[in-house]
């Protein structure tokens, strides 16, 4: 009985990589696609993929980078990527025990190796689930990537095919998922606020790191109690 649940249970996280699989390879190919319309060497969305490894902060960089301004470029993806230090925390059993795995295993931590890795309920299935999501994230990453250099090579013109906004539109679909929270929908609203406000005043680069501002909106004075407030 429980060789048929393990066996059906493998299935459908097969069946769930092969799908996140194909929707990365679509993302990466934007991305790489993006990073050739603005004019940077062939190399660097290669080497941003494969060393890098993270979805977001890839894409900010690469426009941060457009723009002249690799300074904030950095700052930016350490800023974005400093979510996975909890993560991290969360799946550290998962990826094993050894510092072999760890330090290749922790290349492979995304949002989403997380997700399915912590919505595994079988503790002893888990370092399956994250070694299988991870390496199918990255290799489908890389190849959507290497798909978007080849188009956005091929295309001569890439804004006329509307690259210029696939960056915004790539970073929207990102963080759809995130926005049902409301106060995460306050702190995007009130950064992006913030950002579109000081973009005609300020260098490339650094309205976006203004956005963090938004984040004040979660710092809330705590309200007084009644007896206080009868005092």
């Amino acid at each position: 009985m429980r060789t048929v649940q393990r066996t059906d249970a493998d299935r459908v996280l097969l069946r769930d990589a092969a799908t996140i699989a194909a929707a990365m390879i679509a993302v990466g190919a934007s991305f790489g696609a993006i990073a050739i319309a603005y004019g940077l060497p062939a190399w660097v969305p290669f080497m941003m993929s494969t060393v890098v490894f993270a979805g977001g902060s890839q894409f900010l960089a690469v426009g941060l980078l457009a723009a002249g301004n690799p300074l904030a470029a950095v700052v930016a993806g350490l800023l974005l990527n400093a979510r996975h230090l909890p993560f991290g925390l969360a799946v550290s059993e998962a990826v094993g025990p050894r510092w072999r795995d760890r330090i290749i295993g922790s290349h492979f931590l995304t949002d989403e190796v997380a997700a399915f890795t912590l919505a595994e309920p079988d503790q002893a299935r888990r370092r399956k689930v994250y070694w299988i999501i991870g390496l199918t994230l990255f290799t489908s990453w890389n190849i959507g990537t290497a798909l978007g250099v080849l188009l956005g090579g091929a295309t001569g013109d890439p804004d006329a095919l509307g690259l210029d906004a696939a960056f915004p539109a790539a970073l929207l679909a990102l963080i759809m998922p995130s926005l049902k929270d409301r106060a995460t929908r306050t702190v995007a609203l009130t950064g992006a606020a913030v950002a579109v406000l000081l973009t005609p005043v300020l260098p490339a680069g650094l309205p976006v790191m203004c956005a963090l501002a938004g984040l004040l909106t979660l710092v809330r004075p705590r309200r007084r109690n009644r007896t206080e407030a009868a005092c």
